[in-house]
């Protein structure tokens, strides 16, 4: 099975893992003052939305920041997401925290070894080497938990994504948008589509695109709203067509979290979708052998 075809079947796993998947026990309001979560890449994103649905009580920060900003970690219970266990800065700052807690999907990894606590990630996957899909929903889901009684959203979430997923037509230049709930599902979004198409992508808060990344912007750019269509999203649409960019804005549920969940099947379906367009067979990242042996340094 080619890369490619694995990220199809990671993902096709998801809806029977949303009916089982088991929530955490949430962490006392009090306790989520000293609470920090933290990781890289995906896990950055599964760490942010904590910040969110917590309503910023808990703080997420780059692992790098914490471990060369020592005295952060010392008075914190850090909460370490990882799928593999094995980011060497993760385990790094584990080893200073004043309390750490592992979440990640290999008990017998260097973090859940270094970590005081350990909460492990099940969910199954096709076992091959691919962009990240079920194992961040499975992240993000026990991220959110842990800070909010959560109720997880219906199945019926990925159908739905899939087919607004078909429909539209991408530009290999994307901007990804999004507010206090999805803009780390934008960052993800263009995870996707660098690590599966190595496409130009950025992400960005709504609000501060038209103040920053907006100059930069050409004709034929894609611009992806994920936010509900409000008047403020429907004017930056509306101004975004008359000078020829390509916007997409699908239509979102209203519930906060069906958002969220929405907006992930969307981002892994969207660049599925693409990669078949272009015929692809395996992931960017797999074949850039020389940036992956970069990346490989720098993580491991």
């Amino acid at each position: 099975m080619n890369s490619i075809d694995a990220f199809e079947e990671d993902i096709k796993l998801q809806t029977n893992f949303l009916k089982s998947f088991k929530k955490q026990k949430t962490i006392s309001l009090k306790k989520q003052k000293n609470v920090l979560f933290t990781g890289s890449g995906d896990s950055l994103v599964s760490s942010l939305l904590a910040e969110s649905f917590s309503g910023g009580l808990v703080k997420a920060m780059d692992p790098l920041d914490l471990y060369q900003n020592k005295e952060i970690a010392k008075s914190k219970h850090v909460y370490f997401v990882s799928i593999s266990g094995n980011t060497i800065t993760n385990i790094k700052v584990a080893k200073i925290a004043k309390k750490s807690t592992a979440i990640t999907s290999q008990s017998q990894s260097r973090l859940a070894k270094a970590s005081d606590c350990l909460i492990l990630l099940d969910s199954p996957n096709s076992g091959i080497f691919t962009a990240g899909s079920i194992s961040f929903l499975e992240s993000a889901l026990t991220c959110i938990s842990l800070v909010k009684n959560i109720k997880i959203p219906d199945t019926s979430l990925f159908r739905t994504a899939q087919r607004s997923a078909q429909k539209v037509k991408v530009s290999n230049r994307i901007f990804v948008l999004g507010n206090l709930y999805t803009f780390p599902v934008a960052m993800y979004c263009a995870a996707k589509f660098y690590e599966i198409l190595g496409y130009d992508v950025h992400y960005s808060r709504t609000e501060q695109f038209s103040h920053m990344e907006l100059f930069s912007i050409k004709k034929g750019d894609t611009v992806i709203i994920f936010e509900e269509k409000n008047p403020y999203t429907k004017q930056l649409g509306q101004n975004l067509k008359k000078i020829g960019i390509n916007v997409i804005h699908p239509i979102m549920p209203s519930e906060i979290l069906s958002q969220v969940v929405f907006c992930i099947f969307f981002s892994q379906t969207v660049a599925l979708f693409e990669a078949r367009k272009r015929r692809k067979k395996e992931c960017h990242f797999v074949t850039a052998k020389k940036i992956r042996d970069v990346s490989n340094q720098m993580i491991y």
